[in-house]
């Protein structure tokens, strides 16, 4: 076989490093990729795809992209899941003797790319690390665009829901694991259902002696300590540098803030919609109001964890409601934040030294205006705006070396070079001079020299091989000065250079060059000087955040016509709304038609409502609207309604819509009895529970005999503020049985056959469900309306003749009992209903009912 020439031998070697990543090998002004890599990339990138001779017998696959144009590739196979390796010259081809040195600088993934234009603005880009020790799931994710890290401990046997709750709502683009193998497919199976953007890997943790931070040793938990070192060992080893330093370190979970599953979040369209799981025609849409990519970023989370603390959403508050007062600052303050870049991530790339030199005029022109801003909050009064005045620098030191520094009239790009400014560097400068002034110092030589030496015709000319030289044509009659070194001979003249014209050359051929690397040697340097202060200038980028978001609360409550809503302590126990409205549902219509509509729970009379009506008829939507205008309140929004008061609720539970799992093979009534499950288990006395339409997937016994137990459960167990939506009517006459249940309807006017929904709940309960009327409005043909309505009445009919016992009360079943004979009749009688938990009561409903079906 033939040998392998030494450039290939190097790339075997460098690329049996990086056998997970596609190696963008540097030769000259390309990336160059070989074997599989090259099939792989010529597919995904629809690059043609060569071959090279290797001194194999075959020749190798290969393709290449510009190095100067190779973000935009890397960029695309990022977004496809691949990582990229960049492999570099590692010393210059010109001085290097022998094959040039090459190796990896870094690696590219999904969770660490930086380029400007590769992660949404608006959008936070998560890397998570997990690590499973014991029963314990501990993980540290990080934005490394932002320089922000988290850390959550879970118990895999209690809380593995919550944990993967967690993975959805963040949506994290990689996930590096250190787990067992089950743990591992659990996560495979997981993220190809539900995350489909993320990229899986294992490692294991690396001792990169990183000093775990105060917030994490304060925890105790050996676990969260390993998975942040190996999430900074990962950093490492993939960004080949210095393990990262995170400035902000918080917790993934807070007592202080209101939990959210992923299924509430979609159910609501909080911040993604259930359409496409893009952000139009969701609640953060309509807030959305902000002017810098980092109050987006920070509004979505704002939505994402509401608080529950009622002293820190009254001082999120107070701070919209002096926003809101003076609309005239406000303005003022919005002109200036939409001035304002993105230096949060700026600070990012300045310290993982990926920026460029047009960030650091972003970053400048920033710092410009917040001293503005902060003279805007001098006269701030509420508790909100002096603590986020105070909490902005004005990094006068950082400002004035950019302003001296930085040439504010180049094109920002280091290829393209003068992003140094005029009279920083007088060695720059002396250079740059040569450079722009050779030509007129040639025309100047020319001119001197055909004087001196009386040659008329003498000219200099340059090619890439001799360089500069004097040419003299065979025609001139005068003699050549001694000093004049023939170099070559043509048909019609001869070349020759001088010593003055030789030392000319080598400045000005290398003036270009040492131009290059001195301005790219001070811009470094500026950096340099600028990374200490990065931390200050990260705190102030997240308090611009934070008034940002608040502007923007403000400026939808001014658009809007939304009030401040009164926070109260969980000694009141009561949300309360008065001619409320469906914030995304109102904005999609035009102003005035959304019929706004009252609601009143509490832990007294109001504490469940059972809200029945047609389809069609607004009670989804009404369900939603409670839960919507609980999240805002609770962001410290102001909400769309004439009045309204809210006790912070601790959970919001929603079980809206039918879905199935095909994955697993699970039908739509078993995911919902699980999500039901899950509910009842999770929800406390200061929770929000939406249930619509339980019970619906399987017959009409046993759904209604579902739904009825579910509401009892929650009445005697739970005492959660509950809206339970059903077209089983039959269950309203629940309301004379507990002083905690309260029977709404959506009001319906008829008109023959024709009925309009009014949209207004109203007291009371629904006599049937208008499903005919409903498939009337979708149009249905007359014949088939015609022979459903036969169809019903013979049931409706037949139903009358056999009536089915009812479902008996706890109190009512003694003096029942007696009237009754049967083994169901005495298993009820004897069932420990209080000592079940709702599966083991579902499954006994299941069992009972089939038994008494058979036995009929």
């Amino acid at each position: 076989m033939a040998k392998k020439t030494p450039l290939m031998n190097q790339y075997k070697e460098i690329k049996a490093r990086y056998q997970d990543a596609i190696l963008f090998f540097r030769l000259g002004d390309f990336y160059e990729m070989f074997y599989d890599d090259a099939i792989t990339a010529s597919h995904e990138l629809e690059l043609t795809l060569t071959g090279k001779n290797t001194g194999e017998e075959k020749r190798a696959p290969m393709c290449g992209v510009p190095y100067h144009a190779a973000e935009n590739y890397i960029y695309r196979l990022i977004q496809k899941g691949y990582r990229v390796a960049i492999c570099e010259q590692l010393e210059d081809p010109k001085t290097a003797r022998g094959l040039v040195k090459r190796g990896v600088i870094k690696v590219i993934t999904p969770g660490t790319i930086l380029y400007e234009n590769a992660i949404a603005d608006k959008s936070n880009n998560y890397l998570i690390y997990i690590h499973e020790e014991g029963r314990n799931l501990a993980a540290a994710m990080a934005d490394v665009s932002t320089g922000e890290c988290w850390w959550g401990l879970w118990d895999s046997r209690k809380e593995k829901g919550d944990f993967f709750d967690m993975l959805s709502v963040y949506s994290p683009a990689e996930a590096v694991l250190d787990v067992s193998d089950a743990f591992y497919e659990t996560m495979e199976h997981y993220v190809s259902a539900c995350l489909g953007g993320c990229l899986l890997s294992r490692r294991r943790e690396g001792d990169v002696g990183a000093v775990i931070p105060e917030e994490i040793e304060q925890t105790g938990s050996e676990a969260v300590a390993t998975a942040y070192r190996g999430l900074l060992g990962y950093l490492k080893e993939v960004m080949k540098t210095s393990a990262a330093s995170f400035h902000a370190v918080m917790p993934l979970r807070q007592d202080d803030t209101l939990t959210l599953s992923e299924e509430t979040l979609r159910n609501l369209e909080i911040t993604r919609n259930m359409r496409d799981g893009g952000r139009k025609g969701t609640l953060l849409d309509v807030l959305d109001n902000t002017h810098t990519a980092m109050g987006a970023r920070l509004l979505r989370r704002w939505l994402e964890r509401p608080l529950k603390d009622v002293n820190r959403i009254i001082i999120r508050q107070d701070g919209v409601q002096e926003l809101v007062s003076h609309a005239t600052e406000m303005t003022r303050l919005e002109e200036l934040l939409s001035q304002i870049f993105d230096f949060e991530r700026i600070l990012t790339r300045i310290e993982t030294n990926t920026t460029s030199p047009k960030d650091l005029l972003a970053l400048k022109a920033s710092l410009g205006i917040v001293p503005q801003i902060k003279q805007l909050l001098g006269g701030a009064s509420s508790v909100a705006m002096k603590k986020l005045n105070r909490s902005i620098g004005i990094h006068g030191p950082v400002y004035d070396l950019l302003d001296r520094s930085m040439n504010e009239n180049g094109t920002g790009t280091i290829k393209d070079g003068r992003y140094i400014k005029e009279g920083y560097s007088k060695e720059l400068d002396e250079l740059r001079s040569l450079t722009r002034n050779s030509q007129q110092w040639i025309r100047q030589m020319e001119e001197s020299e055909r004087q001196s030496t009386g040659i008329v015709k003498l000219k200099v000319g340059f090619n890439n091989i001799f360089g500069y030289y004097f040419e003299i044509p065979h025609s001139n009659k005068l003699p050549v000065p001694d000093y004049y070194i023939r170099k070559q001979t043509l048909v019609n003249a001869e070349r020759y250079i001088t010593p003055q014209l030789k030392e000319f050359e080598i400045k000005a051929l290398s003036a270009r060059e040492k131009t290059e690397e001195l301005e790219l040697k001070i811009y470094q340097d500026i950096k340099a000087q600028i990374r200490p202060e990065i931390p200050a200038m990260q705190k102030t980028a997240r308090a611009i955040a934070a008034l940002d978001c608040l502007a923007s609360l403000a400026r939808a409550a001014i658009t809007d016509r939304y009030i401040k809503p009164i926070i109260t302590g969980p000694d009141v126990g009561r949300i309360s709304v008065q001619d409320g409205r469906h914030p995304m549902v109102e904005k999609a219509l035009k102003h005035g038609m959304f019929v706004p509509n009252d609601t009143e729970l509490n832990h007294g009379s109001q504490e469940i409502l059972i809200i029945t009506g047609p389809n069609m008829a607004g009670k989804s939507t009404y369900m939603r609207q409670v839960a919507v205008l609980v999240i805002m309140a609770q962001a410290g929004s102001f909400v769309p309604a004439r009045q309204a008061s809210f006790t912070p609720v601790d959970r919001i539970f929603t079980r809206v819509g039918a879905t199935d799992d095909i994955a697993t093979g699970q039908s739509t009534f078993m995911v919902e009895m699980k999500e039901v499950s899950q509910i009842l288990r999770g929800a406390t006395r200061n929770s929000l529970i939406l249930l619509d339409e339980i019970g619906r997937g399987t017959s009409t016994y046993d759904g209604m005999s579902i739904a009825r137990a579910v509401v009892e459960y929650i009445d005697k167990h739970i005492h959660a503020y509950t809206l339970f939506a059903t077209h089983y009517h039959e269950l309203s006459v629940m309301a004379s049985e507990s002083s905690h249940i309260k029977n709404y309807t959506v009001s319906v006017r008829e008109k023959g056959k024709d009925i309009t929904f009014l949209r207004r709940i109203i007291p009371g309960s629904a006599d049937r469900s208008y499903g005919i009327h409903v498939a009337r409005l979708a149009g249905l043909p007359q014949e088939l309306l015609d022979r459903a309505e036969t169809i019903l009445k013979g049931l409706e009919a037949e139903d009358g003749k056999k009536p089915v016992a009812p479902v008996v009360s706890a109190a009512a079943e003694e003096v029942q009992s007696n009237l009754f004979s049967s083994s169901i009749i005495d298993e009820l009688a004897h069932a420990d209903v209080m000592g079940m938990t709702p599966i083991e009561a579902m499954n006994m409903l299941f069992r009972l009912s089939k038994e008494a079906k058979e036995g009929r």
